[in-house]
């Protein structure tokens, strides 16, 4: 049962180990991408005049929102497994 549980946590431990890459690689892209930004001019673009240009922007800050709490859903999901698996080890130990 000890190696099942080592198995996991190193598992777990890949698993964060890519999240962070992909955080990482997620984070040159936003930082691009408001350097893209941060060059648009400030004289109404032509995205279909400002109120396309809100409801561009407001369709970006959502998907925005969205990613972030999915990414919370699973570091909370991850420390429930690690969780379990701590009280799995706590009690072998004990026996």
């Amino acid at each position: 049962m000890q190696n099942k549980i080592t198995e996991i946590i190193v598992h777990l431990s890949k698993s964060q180990q890519h999240m962070a890459s992909v955080i990482e690689a997620k984070r040159h892209v936003a930082v691009r991408m408001a350097q893209i930004i941060h060059a648009l001019p400030d004289q109404h673009p032509s995205f279909d005049g400002v109120s396309g240009l809100m409801e561009g922007s407001g369709m970006i800050t959502k998907s925005i929102v969205s990613y972030l709490n999915s990414i919370a859903d699973l570091q909370e999901a991850i420390a429930e497994n690690l969780t379990h698996v701590m009280k799995e080890m706590s009690e072998q130990q004990e026996e």
